[in-house]
């Protein structure tokens, strides 16, 4: 313990002395390491923590129909009933709801779930109960809710007595009967659910409820299955997929599709962001090791520069009986130091960093919220990789200098040119690897902001540009159909008539959001295939729709006011539908079956992208809002002039109608449709941060191993100066060198980027992960970077004085 104290106290002293080497060496690591930590607790807050509060998250899997359908309520209660593999499988589904009663209606988020919910996920109430099984039977003993502990807060003020009483949704009573714990916010990945109710509730909360529960076609219901001990997914995928083949067979017309089951940990479950996390975030964690290695790399050739002012010290050392490995522990000893210190210094960047992950979530209806805290296993990491980092960069300069023979360096042997060539050789090849390792990020990082500047340069078939979009919800709020249809109309005959406004319209959907709704319809004349599903997106949408959007109208007329409940049912179609369906014929006039209802195609308008920006053309229908009701609906208002600046009228144009509706998510249609380019965006921003960071680490670790080097030789250099050397024969020695140096590093970088960027190839958008322009335009900036690091000592050599060359030592 005395040694190792007196080893402490050295090693202070030795980097109190070189105070500038101390700071650029703890900031690089802070940077480093910091960047590790920061993309670390991302991770841990969503593949690592994929539901907070669950009990053994490894144990549970989601189950899909096909790859990534929800199941029917029918065909999930014969998957729990007849399956063997789960302790437990359990279905929910989160929606809107509105909290009405006393006061102002307000709109949240909750979550409809089995009875055996809480169970399955392993969550216990840290008030009053979950649901019980008598509650998955009939939708009047489902009338009970849990409240989350946010909300029992902050609409309840947390009161204690809260359990037993009565709360109102959608002008139903519900009674409370318990509340979640306080971490706990739903089971899908990135979405807070304010409230819990049981799923036979559905009947209470939407018209379709009672058919929802009996029919088998579609799927709304996302499920999660318990493993039982020593059944392995592969086993429990099997079986399911059985029950599933099965159903299907009993129910041929009732259940068309994929009669496959698919189940996936949690971590990269499809019913949530991780959808999104599970590909970025370890791409993002990779690129950040990269990071701290090159830090590693600068360090370690600062070391080895340091090592040579310490050789007659080390020499001394070994004279007077200490042994190689106590060198070697000295010298770790004051590298652990800077470690620890770049550690501190990397968790107050993590602290600042890590918060910014909500900062790149997109605007959207949806209730995205994920809690990125510095926590125990965090704090854990950024040690481990402290430890780690001492090591990497600090044992090879150790070896180095521990090896020194002591009678050379005694004797001043150790500055001969052949020494000073032989010593230069590991700080070449961390350059070389400085640069290889630059390469890969920057050529990283150009091609995810390239496919962020194609998303913001994409066009989707519709303009978004200048549209207001504010959403209200009636179905929330007791308004029936000829109601809601009323009101609808008030509302965009307002809405037109505001000053500025080129045009208004109503539709229950936002292209390029995470919401989707699609249904099988029949089209007139066509002969499905065996088991073939025949499915379309589907909108309700109101006249002035396309005009609003910019959507071309191909053929046929657009949606009439006069398109109402007592006239002919019409819809319009996409081009993916007619040449899907009516290849080579007038789609004008034939009929479709959708919705229940037999309409008749009044037009065609161009296909555009509704879901993804890379998707291909897909069927699509829009259905007219006064015929084919939606409580939901966005009112898209395009205007002239400051988008936001007509919000408070549109506003006011609709609680004109009703006070106390609430108008939520009100922004540019531009900002809601980012949804679908926030992964380009996430991406683009922090791996073009790291290339920056790379390609100031490789300059100055360029410019460290030539100015040393240069330095090395300067007496080879009076020397050939004496003997009549030029200068620029000089400039051409040194810049060989550097030249020679950065292009086996950029040889080395492009092909390790050509064999890592094809990885990433699904995060990108408009350019591939070969693409030769940033390729070539990445290499030439770092050549031009390292070219420029050797030339300032190359200029510096050039005007050295042969004669005081010649003395040098």
């Amino acid at each position: 313990m005395g040694t190792i104290l007196q080893d402490l106290r050295h090693a202070f002293r030795m980097l109190l002395k070189a105070p500038g080497f101390a700071l650029i060496s703890v900031l690089t690591l802070a940077f480093g390491i910091g960047a590790n930590s920061t993309i670390f607790s991302w991770i841990n807050a969503t593949l690592l923590t994929p539901v907070p509060g669950m009990a053994k998250t490894s144990e549970v899997v989601q189950v899909c129909r096909g790859e990534t359908r929800p199941l029917s309520y029918p065909n999930f209660s014969d998957l729990r009933d007849r399956s063997h593999s789960f302790t437990g499988l359990t279905a929910f589904t989160i929606g809107p709801i509105s909290l009405t009663g006393s006061g102002k209606p307000e709109r949240v988020w909750g979550t409809l779930a089995t009875a055996n919910y809480f169970d399955v996920l392993g969550v216990q109430p840290m008030m009053g109960r979950g649901f019980l099984p008598a509650e998955d039977q009939s939708s009047n003993a489902a009338a009970v809710v849990v409240l989350s502990y946010r909300l029992w807060q902050k609409r309840f003020g947390g009161d204690p007595k809260i359990i037993g009483q009565t709360m109102s949704i959608n002008t139903h009573p519900f009674t409370i009967v318990g509340v979640a714990p306080r971490v706990f916010q739903g089971s899908n990945t990135g979405l807070r659910s304010e409230l819990w109710l049981p799923v036979t509730a559905i009947p209470q909360l939407s018209a379709d409820g009672e058919s929802m529960l009996r029919s088998r076609k579609g799927g709304w219901l996302n499920a999660l299955g318990r493993l039982r001990p020593g059944t392995s997914r592969e086993q429990a995928q099997a079986d399911l997929s059985a029950l599933m083949q099965q159903i299907a067979l009993q129910y041929p017309e009732a259940t068309k599709g994929p009669a496959q089951i698919t189940l996936y940990p949690l971590w990269r479950a499809p019913n949530g962001a991780n959808a999104f996390f599970s590909l970025l975030l370890p791409i993002l964690m990779a690129l950040a090791g990269v990071v701290l290695l090159l830090a590693c790399a600068n360090i370690a050739n600062l070391l080895l520069a340091r090592g040579v002012g310490r050789q007659k010290e080390m020499a001394i050392r070994l004279s007077l009986g200490a042994g190689r490995w106590r060198l070697i522990r000295l010298l770790l000893v004051e590298n652990l130091i800077l470690s620890v210190a770049g550690g501190g210094a990397a968790l107050l960047v993590t602290l600042a960093a890590a918060r910014s992950f909500m900062d790149f979530a997109p605007t959207s209806e949806l209730p995205i919220w994920i809690e990125v805290n510095v926590d125990g296993r965090v704090l854990l990491a950024t040690l481990t990789l402290s430890a780690l980092t001492a090591l990497l960069f600090g044992i090879l300069p150790a070896l180095r200098a521990s090896a020194t023979n002591p009678n050379s360096v005694l004797k001043d042997e150790s500055g001969s040119v052949s020494g000073g060539v032989r010593k230069s050789r590991l700080s070449t090849g961390l350059a070389v690897a400085q640069i290889a390792l630059s390469l890969l990020l920057l050529i990283s990082a150009g091609l995810f902001i390239r496919s962020f500047r194609a998303t913001q340069q994409f066009n989707p078939g519709f303009n978004p540009q200048g549209v207001l979009v504010e959403s209200y919800d009636l179905s929330l709020n007791g308004y029936k159909e000829a109601e809601g249809i009323t009101f609808h109309r008030q509302v965009l005959e307002k809405a037109q008539a505001l000053p500025g406004v080129q045009s208004a319209s109503l539709a229950d959907w936002v292209p390029l959001g995470f919401s989707s709704n699609s249904d099988e319809f029949i089209p007139e004349g066509y002969v499905p295939r065996p088991q073939e599903e025949i499915v379309a997106g589907v909108a309700h949408v109101s006249p002035g729709y396309f005009a609003t959007m910019e959507i071309p109208l191909l053929q046929g007329r657009d949606f009439l006011p006069q398109d109402s409940t007592g006239s002919q049912p019409v819809v319009i179609i996409n081009q993916a539908v007619a040449e899907r369906y009516w290849p080579h014929q007038d789609p004008v006039g034939k009929q479709i079956k959708v919705e229940q209802k037999t309409a008749v195609v009044a037009g065609v308008v161009r296909t555009t992208h509704y879901y993804q920006l890379n998707e291909k053309p897909r069927p699509f229908i829009y259905l007219p809002l006064y015929q084919f009701y939606s409580g939901s609906a966005v009112l898209h208002v395009r205007s002239q002039g400051d988008v936001l600046a007509a919000a408070t009228a549109a506003e006011q144009v609709i609680h004109q109608f009703n006070a106390d509706l609430p108008v939520f998510d009100v922004t540019t249609l531009n900002a809601r449709i980012g949804v679908a380019s926030f992964v380009q965006r996430m991406a683009g921003t922090f791996v073009g941060w790291f290339g920056v960071l790379a390609l100031s680490l490789a300059a100055v670790g360029i410019y460290g191993v030539i100015a040393y080097g240069t330095k090395q030789r300067t007496h080879e250099i009076g020397i050939r100066m004496a003997l009549g050397a030029e200068p620029r024969d000089v400039l051409r020695l040194v810049l060989g060198k550097g030249l020679k140096m950065t292009c086996i590093g950029i040889a080395i970088g492009a092909a390790a980027a050509l064999a890592v960027t094809r990885l990433m190839n699904s995060l990108l958008f408009g350019v591939s992960a070969t693409d030769p322009l940033t390729f070539l335009g990445v290499t030439g900036l770092l050549a031009m970077v390292a070219l420029l690091a050797c030339y300032v000592p190359a200029r510096s050599a050039m005007r050295v004085d042969p004669v005081v060359a010649l003395r040098d030592e």
